[in-house]
């Protein structure tokens, strides 16, 4: 993979991620970076995060992810990379 193509990126947020503002704040870094994709609450207690764009943008993301500075206690960042998906218009919370 290229380090300029597209990719999808899958993230899989552990930790106090659900009901402390995280999907409304990576929404937000997503559309600062130009990527498109979402944000949801899982289940188990996990925020999903998928984000189509270059891969250093997305990387970008990740690790605005795993930083520290979010919402919440984040514990662990499972991040899966992938070829774009089907197109998703904007940024979404889901």
């Amino acid at each position: 993979m290229s380090a300029e193509a597209d990719v999808r990126l899958t993230a899989w947020v552990h930790g106090h991620v659900q009901g402390v503002g995280f999907r409304w704040w990576t929404r937000s870094r997503a559309l600062e970076l130009g990527l498109t994709g979402y944000a949801a609450n899982r289940p188990d207690g996990r925020v999903q995060v998928v984000a189509q764009g270059p891969q250093p943008t997305c990387q970008r993301l990740l690790d605005l992810l795993e930083s520290g500075q979010t919402p919440g206690r984040v514990t662990t960042v499972v991040a899966d990379w992938a070829p774009v998906g089907d197109p998703i218009d904007g940024f979404t919370e889901r």
